[in-house]
C-alpha cells in the first residue's frame, strides 16, 4: 500500500484509498523512540480544496460526520508556524503497516 500522506499543523494524516481507512500520526506527543498515532479508522471521502489547503475526511457514508483539517504549509495561517516536524520514511512505513 503506498499511502496518501497529508501534513497538518499537529498531525500527519495517512490515507489508505485502497482499504478506505485513514490514521493520524500526532505530533509532539513521541514516547520515547516510538511516535504516537491513532488506530485506523474508515472514512467515505476525502475532499482536498487545493486554494484554502483544507480538507474534510467523511466518516459516514451520509456524511453527516466530518473531520476537517488544513495542510501545513510555509507561513502557514492555521498555527502561524513556518515549519514542521518531519516523519523518516522509516516511521511513514511502519505506521502504514501497523
Amino acid at each position: 500500500m503506498e499511502p496518501l500522506v497529508l501534513e497538518s499543523c499537529h498531525s500527519t494524516w495517512l490515507f489508505d484509498p485502497e482499504r478506505m481507512r485513514f490514521r493520524r500520526i500526532l505530533k509532539g506527543l513521541e514516547s520515547e523512540s516510538h511516535q504516537t498515532a491513532t488506530g485506523w479508522r474508515p472514512y467515505f471521502g476525502l475532499d482536498i480544496d487545493p486554494l484554502s489547503e483544507s480538507f474534510v475526511v467523511r466518516l459516514n457514508p451520509e456524511g453527516t460526520r466530518l473531520l476537517r483539517s488544513w495542510r501545513h504549509v510555509d507561513h502557514c495561517a492555521q498555527c502561524g508556524g513556518e515549519a514542521t516536524t518531519e516523519l523518516s520514511l522509516d516511521d511513514l512505513q511502519s505506521a502504514a503497516r501497523s
